[in-house]
């Protein structure tokens, strides 16, 4: 099985069964992926497909669409990362007013049984889910012994005493730890997507970028230092801005990398964006001369904190 659906119902996915994990993954942090794995491993024990559930858009983005979470990634490269952790089976069900009103029993029933026929169920720590989130694992495991299937929760990951979980990253992002964001998610924090075209300011002012768009409120706004990945064989250093760009009265979230020493036409590859630094906050300037002047400190301060033995937060 290697499919994508949105649908929590329809005809039956996986006729011989299936090993299921259910989360928010947002991040895909250490505990992710250990519940990942787990599946991954009981299902080959099983041999069935490894299943993971989720939802776009997050719940707490749907109930709080004026102040929602902060979103680590965005739901292609959750796609990758399930992949690449032998996921075969991802539902990025749709968390709409349809799914708000389904009950618990009702989301066993018609995701669960009817369209994965689920052998084993495996959720993080704490998990909720269903109407005004009456189900818990106690419900899964009742119910799973009526279906035909087994429930369990995987313990917490544990760093340094510490739970593992994408509000600690988001805590670290904000304060510019990118030590610590790396140290909770396994690997340094990214942004992966579609190169798309712009206004084209950057390169009038000498500063041609690579943009993403990313429509979500993102945990991250200011300039940072870079590496860019995709675009060879090996990662290009660049300065990005992530933000609104105040100068020039943006709207929508961008993430705008400038590559160091390279030319070329990046329009509809897909880059990863990899954070090592923060230079400083976005801010509005007066000119475009302000703001191109503060574009090359900017990339100076960049390649010197690219090249530093333990590149830090970097104000000036």
């Amino acid at each position: 099985m290697d499919s994508l659906f949105r649908d929590a119902e329809g005809g039956r996915l996986c006729p011989q069964g299936s090993v299921v994990c259910i989360g928010a993954f947002d991040g895909l942090h250490l505990g992710h992926r250990a519940l990942l794995r787990h599946a991954v491993t009981r299902a080959r024990a099983l041999g069935v497909p490894a299943v993971a559930l989720a939802f776009e858009p997050l719940p707490r983005e749907f109930f709080a669409p004026g102040d929602p979470p902060p979103r680590l990634m965005l739901p292609r490269g959750k796609v990758i990362g399930m992949r690449e952790a032998g996921i075969g089976g991802i539902g990025l069900l749709r968390f709409n007013r349809a799914m708000v009103a389904m009950s618990a029993r009702d989301f066993i029933q018609k995701v669960l049984v009817d369209r994965l026929a689920a052998r084993e169920v495996w959720v993080g720590p704490d998990f909720r889910f269903g109407h005004r989130r009456e189900g818990d694992v106690a419900m899964l495991q009742a119910e799973g012994a009526r279906h035909g299937f087994s429930a369990q929760a995987i313990a917490p990951v544990l760093l340094d005493g510490e739970r593992v979980s994408s509000s600690a990253i988001r805590a670290a992002l904000s304060s510019g730890d990118f030590a610590d964001a790396q140290r909770l998610l396994g690997h340094p924090y990214s942004i992966c997507g579609r190169v798309v075209r712009g206004k084209q300011l950057g390169r009038t002012l000498g500063f041609p970028t690579a943009n993403l768009r990313f429509p979500r409120k993102p945990a991250l706004q200011g300039i940072y230092a870079t590496r860019v990945h995709g675009v060879g064989d090996a990662p290009i250093d660049s300065v990005s801005s992530f933000g609104t760009r105040p100068t020039v009265d943006g709207i929508e979230p961008l993430l705008e990398a400038h590559l160091f020493d390279f030319e070329g036409d990046l329009y509809g590859s897909h880059i990863d964006v990899e954070f090592v630094a923060k230079i400083r906050d976005e801010e509005k300037f007066d000119s475009l001369e302000a703001l191109t002047a503060r574009m090359r400190q900017d990339a100076d301060i960049a390649r010197t904190l690219l090249h530093s033995p333990r590149p830090a937060q970097a104000r000036a």
